[in-house]
This record gives C-alpha cells, sequence and structure tokens, in this order.
C-alpha cells in the first residue's frame, strides 16, 4: 500500500494542480468578460479587480499546464492573501462570515503548491527531462 501511495502521490499532486488552474481561470474569466455570468455581473473589472482578473486567468493558465509553477503559484498565494486582508476580513474576523474562506483556501493550497512544485504531469517537468 505504501508502494502504490507513494508512487502516484506526484500523479495526483498533478491533478489537483489541474483541477485548481482550471477553476481560478474562470474567476478571472468572471472579471474581465463576465463569462461565466454570474449575479453579480462582471466583465467591468478595473484597479485592483482587473489586476486580479489577469493573475487568475493567466496565472491559472500556467498552473493548470504546469509552467513556472512554482513563481506562479507563489504570486497567486499572495494576491489571495492580500484579496482575502482587503476585501474579506474588513468585513467580519471569520472567513464563514466574511465569505473569504474560497480565498484563504486558494491562498494555502497555491502556498502549498509554491514548495511542492508541479507534479509528474507538468511542462515543468517535461522542460526539466530537456536540459
Amino acid at each position: 500500500m505504501n508502494s502504490f501511495l507513494t508512487t502516484w502521490r506526484p500523479r495526483i499532486l498533478s491533478v489537483l494542480r489541474i483541477i485548481v488552474g482550471f477553476l481560478l481561470i474562470w474567476h478571472g474569466s468572471q472579471k474581465l468578460f463576465g463569462f461565466p455570468p454570474s449575479p453579480g455581473g462582471g466583465g467591468n473589472a478595473s484597479g485592483l479587480m482587473l489586476v486580479a482578473g489577469i493573475l487568475e486567468l493567466f496565472g491559472g493558465s500556467l498552473f493548470l499546464l504546469g509552467l513556472f509553477t512554482r513563481p506562479v503559484a507563489f504570486i497567486l498565494s499572495g494576491m489571495l492573501a492580500a484579496a482575502y486582508f482587503t476585501v474579506h476580513a474588513p468585513q467580519n474576523f471569520f472567513p464563514i462570515i466574511n465569505k473569504g474562506e474560497l480565498a484563504v483556501l486558494y491562498c494555502f493550497v497555491f502556498l502549498y503548491f509554491a514548495f511542492a512544485g508541479g507534479g509528474a504531469w507538468s511542462l515543468d517537468k517535461i522542460i526539466r527531462k530537456r536540459e
């Protein structure tokens, strides 16, 4: 059982990276293009929301592909920490109340990937093999 887990750990890390990147792309797409449509609207991003949308869309795409995974994850982790403390935390201390749970969760998932890398199925790994 232990060898099975050891063998699959880098692959499952890649699956998690792909899913997280895919989900983040849609946050950026909503901010920048209003797609998919949301009750709060979207597509009119300016200022910090525009920066966040660009980071989510392009950073999420790089993250999904596993390209520059560690630096992208570090930047996205910082962006989500800033989003939490500037948007959510002023409303209330508790993330369940201030609706900041997703920002906190994403922040720490990206922080983990900044240290763990992209896993077995990433462009980073393919590029490293060629060098």
